[in-house]
């Protein structure tokens, strides 16, 4: 296994597996907006022959000036989507590039925390992210999903 950045070029590969493992689906346009504004958070996992097995999508939500030119939140991370295709689950790919994510946030655009959604009825997803991880669950977000499912708002500090 290789985990990378990711760059344009991993895009359809990214979306393949997206489209292969997710009920949440994106434009191609809504990919490339993300490697081009915030290259150096999401990264793949590639097999021997260099296909895309994984991959975490991820963004950054800077802080807004209020009314009086003060900054209304802190900068903090969000990863969109991560992804990792049944045959190469439960080889700590997904835990590893979401470590990476989060290093990159940190060190690259000093974001404080990272947040995330996830169905309510992934268990294993949230094991992943409460367990191994250490998210914690900040609120539940009622019919988030286009299916009418909840979702779990999680959050984990970056702070050292």
């Amino acid at each position: 296994m290789n985990i990378r950045r990711a760059t344009a070029d991993d895009l359809f590969g990214v979306q393949a597996t997206n489209l292969q493992n997710l009920p949440e689906n994106y434009l191609m346009k809504f990919w490339m907006y993300h490697a081009m504004t915030w290259p150096q958070i999401s990264f793949v996992a590639e097999d021997h022959k260099g296909r895309i097995v994984g991959y975490v999508l991820a963004k950054i939500d800077e802080p807004e000036d209020t009314d009086n030119g003060a900054k209304k939140a802190e900068v903090h991370g969000h990863v969109n989507s991560i992804s990792v295709l049944r045959s190469y689950r439960r080889l700590g790919l997904a835990r590893k590039l979401m470590l990476l994510s989060q290093e990159a946030m940190v060190s690259v655009y000093k974001a404080s925390f990272v947040s995330l959604h996830v169905r309510k009825s992934n268990m294993a997803a949230i094991a992943l992210y409460r367990d191994a991880l250490g998210f914690r669950v900040a609120k539940v977000e009622e019919k988030y999903y286009g299916d009418g499912e909840d979702a779990l708002s999680m959050r984990l500090d970056l702070s050292p």
